[in-house]
């Protein structure tokens, strides 16, 4: 029998770590993801009783929620303990599709075509009231969960509301919220209604410790409290590390410290997959369809609109129109993995990077050279072979919380990367001072970008690299989840 309140560490996310599907007769199958969290909780060892909610994301996930009961069984999990909420369906997508990924990401993320949207009526207000319920459960079961002064760190976007929820359950608790995405400046985070921008940043507020990926996000959290909320900020001296030197916000009678963690890439991980057998095969494959002696630019991402997957196939258009000494000479190796095809826009956006895509092997291509060699099914052993052939690494997004393909490239690749990296997304903080940066929206910059990365002195291009790989493996993920949880339990 599972005794409530016992954990003395709780994770809380949307999307858990594992996920399970239905088989031919009927039975489930389950898949164990990776990733910083599953690394963190194994990282803080047996003997501290860990539980990590989620929620269940489909059909699959929802029966096995029913044949568990409160724990799903620990050999589909890896061991781990986790609670899977069976959250109804239509409160589940309202809340996930309706307002975390239609307006709070797209608020972070700046994408909004604002002569038209974002517009906020009676049904968002449904929505919105969708999310409240959606939160609520993840703050009871936290609440149940949780043992007398343990520590619950709160993942995302999803769950913006949870800390402040929580903390009205439990105040014995010590939160700590994590955000994954950049945050809004204030003029755009005031895009959403005032009672909504209010909540979210008074639900953040709720935790013991809010952090975030970087300085700049950190920052913007910040100015948002201040000037939304008229929150009072003290103004800390160091990396938001912990300690006495981090920025204190004061609201309501109770402070939030603001953190900073850069999540880095797992070198040891990718170092010790990207050598095995599967990986050997993709290369094989993917140098055959590129062609002997070619270089690569290469692009690991979901469709996802931040991620600028167009402007990037515009601008390796842009380099072999002005360029014409690269034809032939060089494939652009574009993975782009279909995300969110439930939402309209996203299915939109997948199709016009297919046809763009298209557009510039009809316009270019020859019987021998196929200038773009685009694959949509996600492979995690293609990618990683993709990593190990590259020459550049593109990555452009318009807004990136991190970006941990910019990271992951540089760790694996076989001769040394050069790096075109756009300003704009989280990790240029860690790695600028070795990439090549880029303004996302400049087309014809991100191509002059690519001819000075194809052009680099292999010298350079490897030194370069070396930095790059460092600082991307500088706080690994157990490492970065282990510094969250240590701060949060700072006085």
């Amino acid at each position: 029998m599972v005794t409530e309140r016992s954990a003395q560490v709780v994770v809380a996310s949307n999307r858990g770590p594992v996920a399970h599907a239905f088989a031919e007769d009927g039975g489930l199958t389950a898949r164990r993801g990776g990733g910083g969290l599953v690394s963190g909780l194994s990282a803080i060892g047996p003997d501290t009783d860990a539980v990590w909610v989620c929620a269940a994301l489909g059909d699959a996930d929802r029966e096995a929620v029913r044949r568990a009961g409160r724990r799903l069984d620990a050999d589909d999990t890896g061991g781990q303990s986790v609670r899977m909420l069976d959250i109804p369906p239509e409160i589940f997508g309202a809340a996930y599709n309706g307002v975390a990924n239609s307006v709070l990401w797209f608020t972070h993320h700046l994408l909004y075509q604002t002569p038209l949207e974002p517009s906020f009526d009676a049904e968002a207000a449904g929505r919105w009231a969708a999310y409240e319920a959606y939160n609520t459960a993840f703050a009871d079961a936290l609440a149940e969960e949780a043992a007398e002064g343990a520590a619950v760190l709160v993942q995302d976007y999803h769950l913006a509301l949870t800390s402040a929820l929580l903390r009205e359950r439990r105040p014995d608790l010590r939160v700590g919220h994590f955000s994954h995405t950049p945050w809004a400046p204030p003029d755009y985070f005031r895009l959403l209604p005032d009672a909504t921008a209010a909540a979210v940043l008074r639900g953040v507020l709720g935790a013991d410790r809010a952090a975030f990926l970087t300085r700049r996000w950190a920052d913007a959290f910040t100015a948002c409290c201040a000037e939304v909320l008229g929150a009072e900020v003290s103004y800390g001296t160091g990396d938001g590390d912990g300690g006495d030197t981090e920025t204190r916000i004061t609201y309501a009678g109770r402070t939030t410290r603001i953190g900073v963690h850069g999540l880095g890439a797992d070198g040891r991980f990718l170092r010790e997959r990207s050598r095995r057998p599967d990986v050997a095969e993709r290369m094989a494959e993917l140098r055959a369809e590129i062609g002997p002696d070619r270089r690569t630019i290469v692009r690991v991402d979901r469709t996802e609109l931040s991620k600028n997957i167009v402007r990037g196939l515009h601008a390796y258009r842009e380099l072999l129109t002005e360029r014409p000494e690269w034809r032939e000479r060089v494939v652009h190796v574009a993975l782009a993995y279909p995300s969110r095809q439930d939402l309209a826009v996203y299915r939109d956006y997948t199709a016009e990077v297919g046809r763009v895509a298209e557009k510039i092997n009809a316009d270019f291509g020859t019987p021998g050279w196929t200038p773009v060699v685009l694959h949509v099914r996600d492979d995690f052993a293609r990618s990683l072979a993709a990593y190990r052939l590259a020459d550049v690494a593109l990555v452009n997004p318009i807004r990136d919380g991190m970006n941990l393909v910019a990271k992951e490239v540089p760790v694996v690749s076989d001769a040394g990367c050069a790096l075109v990296l756009s300003r704009e997304a989280g990790a240029h903080e860690e790695l600028g001072a070795d990439a090549l940066t880029v303004n996302p929206y400049d087309v014809t910059a991100t191509a002059h970008a690519l001819h000075d990365a194809l052009t680099m002195e292999p010298e350079e291009r490897t030194e370069r690299n070396v930095r790059l790989a460092a600082a991307a493996t500088a706080l690994p993920p157990a490492k970065w989840f282990l510094r969250q949880l240590d701060a949060l339990r700072e006085d």
